[in-house]
């Protein structure tokens, strides 16, 4: 039985591609059930690998014996009650309360737990180290190949905007005025953030493979990967490439020179730093360059093109100091100038809308441009605002519920997004153990030098790596495509850290 429950989650954590494809949450297919189609079948096969898992008795006798781990269930349903009954009352001035859901909340709490069991399971299992590899570069390849195909034949879907994008990674070299909308591919996934979280945390984990498995297809998979992370134009995948290569290859000099676990392989040094010299050669024609230009200059062109409308907004205060007057004007300015102050216009009418508080807006607008068309920053002012009007200190500590900060806006910075939603104390409880089994890894890996092996350093930065893009873009840890994968390798790190004691 331990074998086929093994089979079953390698197969699962293997299809998380295929669940992250893009019509599974827009058009038909989203609207066919209450949920997402993908999500439910990850609750299906989690709890099939559950019931498989437990079906065996001496499974449920090592739980009883981990007292631990019963505390931990135990905090975790105590704390879910207490939010659930914190957020059902909420003072807000949006007269739709943000469109909050008992039922909706009650489901990302479960969304949020599936991970966690996913690195229970992976842990006991004892996949091997080819199972492993097997997972991995599969993910590697369904990601980036479809990338990298659908850019070639211009039919992928854009990372920026919506629809197809407009042209393939050759014509970058001949038309500088294509646009980086145009040009960045996600292939047909849902979330261009997340995919390039994944790839990026891929990064150390696939050289570790081309070093210590040199073939033409560690080669090629490596190749590609690159490819598709230039191609998804976003800074994540830009850093994560360009960043996640240098370190990935000392770490193997640290271990090929310090650690001596290693044997040179001169080929595989060589076709990595083929790759990072042909990354730094594309990337000033790709879309996460022009992005970064465009959106410089279109912050410098919204400061230096306000001097009528400043003129306007302060005479109209000057003339309506205060009252309901002074609201009325600030309306009907916001909807009339929003879009010369460069401001997000699904931030200003949908996620906070300045009919119900114009008064933060102008607080906004005060501020710089580059300030103003920074995402995360105006995300985070919105958040706070809602979070002011309610004036409850337990949002501190239990959040304000995951749905109600999604139809505002989902903060594009993990660990800061789930205390908003979750509260410092749910924040700690579902995404904490992710951090805290990197740094146990790690205390291990710095105690004994038996556990200071190449794969378990692999492991590590890893792991690393993608909390790092979690906390800078955020849509990882809420989104379950990109947590089983983080789960699955943190369990399989947790297993090689046992097996080496």
């Amino acid at each position: 039985m331990k074998e086929k429950t093994r089979t079953v989650l390698f197969w699962f954590i293997l299809i998380q591609p295929f669940l992250d494809l893009y019509w599974f949450y827009h058009g038909k297919l989203a609207d066919v059930l209450p949920f997402t189609l993908p999500t439910i079948i990850r609750i299906l096969a989690v709890f099939v690998i559950f019931c498989m898992f437990f079906s065996q008795k001496q499974n449920w006798q090592k739980l009883g014996k981990n007292k631990w781990l019963l505390f931990y269930l135990a905090l975790l349903v105590i704390y879910s009650a207490l939010h659930l009954l914190h957020v059902k009352h909420f003072n807000s001035i949006n007269p739709n309360d943000y469109n909050y859901s008992t039922i909706s909340e009650i489901f990302y709490l479960i969304r949020m737990l599936l991970p966690l069991l996913v690195i229970f399971f992976t842990t006991a299992l004892d996949f091997t180290h080819d199972q492993f590899r097997h997972v991995v570069e599969g993910i590697s390849g369904l990601f980036s190949f479809t990338i990298a195909i659908s850019n070639l034949f211009v039919i992928s879907l854009r990372s920026y905007e919506t629809g197809p994008i407009s042209a393939n990674i050759f014509e970058w070299f001949f038309n500088p005025n294509i646009g980086y909308s145009h040009m960045a591919s996600k292939g047909f996934f849902n979330f261009a953030n997340m995919v390039s979280a994944v790839l990026f945390m891929l990064v150390p984990l696939m050289l570790y493979f081309m070093f210590s498995h040199f073939n033409w297809k560690t080669v090629t998979l490596n190749v590609v990967q690159a490819l598709a992370m230039i191609e998804l134009g976003t800074k994540v995948a830009l850093i994560g490439l360009i960043g996640g290569i240098i370190i990935g290859i000392l770490l193997y000099f640290f271990h090929l020179f310090i650690v001596k676990d290693v044997i040179k392989n001169g080929k595989a040094i060589l076709v990595a730093l083929i790759i990072e010299i042909g990354a730094m050669a594309i990337i000033p024609f790709g879309p996460a360059i022009q992005r970064y230009n465009y959106e410089k200059f279109l912050a410098q062109q919204s400061d230096n093109s306000l001097t009528v409308a400043k003129k306007e907004l302060a005479a109209g205060l000057k003339k309506y100091p205060s009252g309901e007057k002074r609201k009325q004007f600030l309306i009907e300015f916001i909807e009339e100038h929003y879009q010369d102050y460069a401001l997000n216009k699904k931030f200003v009418t949908k996620s906070y809308p300045y009919k119900y508080d114009p008064e933060f807006w102008l607080k906004i607008m005060n501020e710089p441009g580059t300030a103003r068309m920074q995402n995360r920053h105006v995300e985070r002012a919105m958040l706070d605002q809602v979070v002011k009007t309610n004036n409850n200190k337990l949002d501190k500590f239990l959040g304000i519920s995951y749905t109600r900060e999604t139809n505002i806006f989902n903060l594009e910075r993990d660990f800061t997004s789930q205390i908003y939603s979750l509260g410092w104390i749910g924040m700690l409880l579902f995404v904490g153990p992710y951090v805290a089994i990197m740094l146990y890894a790690f205390v291990k890996w710095l105690m004994n030098r038996r556990k200071r092996t190449y794969l378990i350093s692999s492991m590590l930065l890893s792991i690393a790596f993608m909390l790092f893009a979690a906390f800078s873009s955020g849509n990882v840890m809420d989104f379950l495509t990109a947590s089983f994968i983080l789960a699955f390798v943190e369990g399989g790190l947790l297993a090689e850290i046992k097996a080496k004691n």
